[in-house]
């Protein structure tokens, strides 16, 4: 798998983590028969801050893998414009 590939997928997993906390609070006060912020908020209590925690750290990873890929193919392909024309002079005798 690419930098880029593994950066996507890191901020998919952040995505995902995120909507889980929530997801997880939903779940949890299903069985309730009023609904109120104050409740939600104490359910999301109930879940803890687990998830945003690690989907966080996965988002910054998956930035980091992004970045990074741009910056190497970039390297990357200075190096190989650079082989190209070595090539060329070698081939012409210069």
């Amino acid at each position: 798998m690419s930098r880029r590939g593994a950066g996507v997928s890191f901020c998919f997993i952040a995505a995902f983590l995120f909507a889980t906390r929530y997801i997880c609070a939903a779940i949890f006060g299903s069985n309730v028969s009023s609904w109120s912020s104050g409740l939600y908020n104490s359910m999301l209590g109930y879940i803890g801050n687990g998830l945003n925690t690690f989907a966080v750290i996965s988002l910054i990873v998956g930035i980091i893998y992004l970045i990074a890929s741009e910056f190497i193919e970039k390297d990357n392909d200075n190096d190989k414009e650079l082989e190209s024309i070595e090539i060329n002079d070698n081939e012409r005798g210069e």
